[in-house]
Parts: structure tokens; sequence; C-alpha cells
């Protein structure tokens, strides 16, 4: 019989989604306290996750050996979205500074993009990094839409798109022009699918997108091909995402965690009892899900593992 687990948060929807998740497995709660929680980052090297509080100007770090909440870095320029490279160097979409930066181990920051054909970017969202080094990431308006979130200024680029930093050359290409608010986008395991969420419904619920579509990365491996809807949020908005090893897709939404399967069937759910914003796969094995609510972090545990991407 599926339905949700017994003292869990966890609801099964499909017989797919059985055993994903363990039948002991708890939400906890970690920490609270933040106003618009995004971006989790985790560190393997130090056992540690970094997020980002937006609205609060800081990036927080959670030390998964103590238990223990402390300060990452303020300000932070209304940090949003954040990844790891391949060198264990923070990535990070800043709202605030209208960029991406990356920063090096010795705590200095290297600006990767901040402009694109001479104009500002609106304001960086989420960011993922491919095997070849590429960094792909999103640039919807929310952060100059008021002082909330970042600092009110207009679009000098006039639109929302979807750009890919060259791992070698530092050269900055749109790869996809065709979104409204272009927010969360993960690849799949062996990279040959881009998952990108659109959440244009923000600021247009009658009209304005709500789903995720997926792309097929062309042979070069720099470019999107053909796109689908691949899933629509029945619940709030869609925002980040992750994958873990079998393909399938783990994204916020407005009650929660939903979990789809590669052909787009939703197959469970992982209720939160606040808005989800982002998550990201953690622990020495990747197997415990770290969920941003809105003003708190949550962990659970599960029987499957993130991708290794971040």
């Amino acid at each position: 019989m599926f339905g949700v687990l017994e003292g869990t948060g966890v609801s099964v929807l499909d017989p797919r989604f059985q055993g994903v998740v363990p039948g002991s497995a708890r939400i906890e709660r970690l920490w609270t306290g933040g106003r618009w929680t995004e971006g989790p980052v985790w560190f393997a090297a130090h056992n540690t996750l970094v997020w980002s509080d937006i609205p609060n100007d800081r990036m927080l770090r959670y030390d998964a050996l103590s238990g223990q909440t402390g300060l990452f870095r303020q300000p932070a320029r209304n940090a949003n979205g954040n990844t790891v490279d391949a060198e264990g160097r923070l990535v990070t979409c800043e709202h605030g500074g209208r960029q991406v930066t990356r920063t090096e181990h010795d705590g200095s920051l290297t600006v990767l993009a901040s402009h694109y054909g001479g104009r500002r970017l609106n304001s960086p969202n989420d960011a993922v990094v491919k095997s070849d080094g590429s960094i792909w990431f999103t640039d919807p308006d929310y952060g100059i839409l008021s002082d909330y979130e970042g600092d009110k200024a207009p679009s000098e680029i006039g639109a929302c798109h979807v750009y890919r930093i060259d791992g070698a050359s530092g050269e900055i290409a749109i790869v996809a022009d065709d979104f409204v608010k272009p927010n969360g986008l993960a690849f799949s395991p062996d990279e040959s699918i881009l998952y990108i969420a659109d959440s244009g419904a923000s600021h247009d619920p009658e009209h304005g997108p709500r789903h995720i579509r997926s792309f097929r990365v062309g042979a070069d491996g720099r470019t999107l091909n053909r796109s689908r809807v691949f899933a629509t949020c029945t619940a709030g908005l869609f925002d980040g995402l992750r994958l873990d090893v079998e393909g399938r897709i783990w994204t916020s939404a407005g009650d929660g965690v939903h979990v789809y399967d590669p052909d787009g069937t939703l197959i469970g759910k992982v209720a939160i009892p606040e808005t989800v914003a982002n998550l990201t796969w953690g622990g020495p094995k990747l197997n415990r899900l770290f969920i941003c609510g809105t003003t708190s972090l949550y962990a659970v545990m599960t029987l499957t593992n993130g991708a290794a991407r971040p």
C-alpha cells in the first residue's frame, strides 16, 4: 500500500519510489532563522554545508560533525545559488554583484561572469559545473526587481537567459534564450541531458511557466538541442533541483521536495513545512539530502546517492 510512511514526511506515489527513502527516515530541522535560504553546496573535505540567506545578505556554514551552524560570509552580495568545481572551489551566483564568482583556495574572489555583450547581467541565480570545467548558469531578474534580494535596477540585457562559461577560455555564451525566468538547473549523471526550471509564474500566475524543461546536450558538449517540458509543478513553483545516481530528479516545490522518474512521472514527495527553494546531496556517501526551506535548513537520509556533480 502506498501513501505516507508512518512517522515521516515521505509519500510514495509510485512503486518506483518504494525503498528510495528508508522507512525509519525522519525529516530533521538542522537550523532556522533565515529569510529566504538558498543554494546549498556540500564540501566533503571538511564535512560542511554552505548555503545562502539572500535577503539577510549572508552565507552560512553547517558543520555536520558538530551539528553547529556559523557565519561563512557577510556581506555576501546577496548570494543565491552555489556549486563547487572540480578543484573544490566555491562558485557563487550573486544577485547584488550581478555576477558569478569563484572563491579561490586562499579566500580571494575571482569574477567569472558579470557582463554579456558589454551589458551587465541581471542577477545570476543558480549554476552547475560540467565535467569539462564549463559553468552553466541561469540569469533571471529576481535580484533587480526590488531591493529585497539585491538592488533594484533596470535590466541592461532586457531578457532572461541561460549561459555557459567556457572552462578553458572563460568565454561566455548564451545556450538558451527562450525562458521567462530560468531558475534551477542540473545535468543528468551522464551529462546528456540538462534540466532547467522556469519559474515565470512567480510574476504571472495565470500564464507564466511553472515547469522543468529537459534539453539534449549537443555532441560538442557546448550547446543545447531540442527540449521538451519534462514536468509541471503541482504545488507552487519549481526552483532548485538535483539528480541522484539513478537519474531521478529531486526538485523543490511549494510543499517540499518532489521526486521524478527520468520518464517524467512524479513518484514521491518529501513533505517540508515551508516552501523549499533548493537542495543538494551531502554526507560522506552523498546519501543525505540537505534541503533549504524558506527560513530553515532540513535534512533526510536516503537509500540512494546524489550524482557526483553537485
